[in-house]
């Protein structure tokens, strides 16, 4: 439920979410943005995208205080300039994770690893011709993408539907050995044990002396799960969200395409 007043802090999950299908976030959408870290209430982008994508996450939340990235491995102060929080995926437990995976279902994985960090640095794997984004993929062997640590990887069976495959990946890979879940893109995302957009968040909370009581966060993905168990003042989910996300949500705005999320802040602004 919904708490009366306005929270302290907002969370928000970009792609699917805030960004509209066709890749850009609203004139609309930046104004109540703006009006919202106006009234003094913090923003913090809660993505999937990776550190390599922090220009992108920059122009789609031009206001976020913070920015928690890659499922929430790695949180940005934006104000100091600073991480403050940089984890990492063992090689060998993400072989082992793949391994699992790959025999309970019977069949090999198409794998990408996102091992670097710097803007537009490439992908390593397997490339896929029906990844949505534009980007580059460095040819190189399993074994090579193992022999150190990742970021996180990205697996695809063709065989299997992505929430069949979460499901096969949530029953077979330990939660001390790595974190799995999926951000909408046909791929299982494997990120170091620990992380999710919950647990960074946590990070941004303790910084700033926030409790998750005065958090709302904003989602569409099963990957929005975890802060929508850790925020308390509120949950929302966009109407063209995952059923699992709709399911935990204490209220649905519109869809991405139609401004949700500021359609929501600016009705919340106005009480």
């Amino acid at each position: 439920m919904l708490k009366p007043g306005l929270p302290k802090l907002i969370a928000t999950d970009l792609d699917g979410t805030l960004v509209r299908s066709d890749d850009t976030v609203s004139a609309y959408t930046h104004e109540v943005l703006d009006r919202v870290r106006a009234a003094g209430i913090r923003i913090v982008a809660a993505t999937g995208r990776g550190p390599r994508l922090t220009s992108l996450v920059r122009n789609d939340i031009r206001v976020a205080d913070f920015l928690v990235l890659a499922q929430g491995g790695w949180v940005l102060d934006q104000a100091e300039s600073r991480y403050l929080r940089q984890a990492r995926l063992p090689g060998e437990a993400l072989g082992q994770a793949l391994a699992s995976m790959e025999s309970a279902i019977g069949s090999p994985l198409s794998v990408m690893f996102e091992a670097l960090e710097h803007d537009e640095s490439p992908l390593w794997g397997d490339y896929d011709p029906t990844w949505r984004y534009p980007v580059t993929v460095e040819t190189r062997t399993r074994a090579e993408c193992l022999t150190g640590e990742v970021i996180k990887a990205f697996a695809r069976s063709f065989d299997h539907h992505v929430d069949e495959l979460l499901a096969v990946a949530r029953r077979v890979v330990p939660a001390d050995l790595a974190t799995v879940t999926q951000a909408g893109l046909d791929y299982v995302e494997i990120c170091p044990a620990g992380v999710d957009k919950g647990t960074g968040l946590a990070v941004v909370a303790e910084t700033v002396g926030v409790d998750p009581a005065d958090v709302l966060v904003f989602g569409d993905m099963p990957n929005d799960l975890p802060m929508f168990a850790w925020a308390g003042w509120g949950r929302v989910a966009v109407a063209n969200a995952h059923p699992e996300l709709l399911a935990q949500a204490d209220a649905v705005t519109l869809t991405n395409d139609q401004d949700g999320v500021a359609v929501f802040l600016d009705e919340l602004l106005s009480r």
